[in-house]
């Protein structure tokens, strides 16, 4: 299906960062929400769905990337975009920020 979008569980995630997996994760949210709680310790990089246009060249599209957001409605919107540009191994981490918090990681702040 056309619309569909690839989607990673945070389980899978985590399992691939505990194994050593090189993933690029772009959080797409603003900064304020960042500084709420991030994936920062996992390599995760802000650049801000309101950023991404004028920022693309940052991300490498031979890289297997992740991209997350609070929920992943913002994050799929952008992988859309992505693999209209030719992006091919890019994901949407399944419940963004929050499902990270539920099950991996209960003491994540949640907004």
């Amino acid at each position: 299906m056309a619309d569909e979008v690839p989607e990673i569980s945070v389980a899978e995630l985590k399992a691939r960062l505990d194994r050593g997996d090189r993933i690029a994760i772009i959080d797409v949210r603003e900064p304020a929400e960042w500084q709420i709680a991030n994936l920062e310790e996992y390599g995760a990089r802000l650049i801000p769905m309101s950023q991404l246009v004028d920022r693309i060249e940052e991300i490498d599209p031979g890289e297997e990337i992740v991209l997350q957001c609070r929920s992943g409605n913002r994050s799929g919107q952008v992988l859309k975009y992505l693999q209209s540009r030719g992006y091919a191994r890019v994901w949407n981490l399944e419940g963004g920020i929050l499902a990270w918090s539920d099950q991996i990681y209960p003491s994540k702040r949640k907004y």
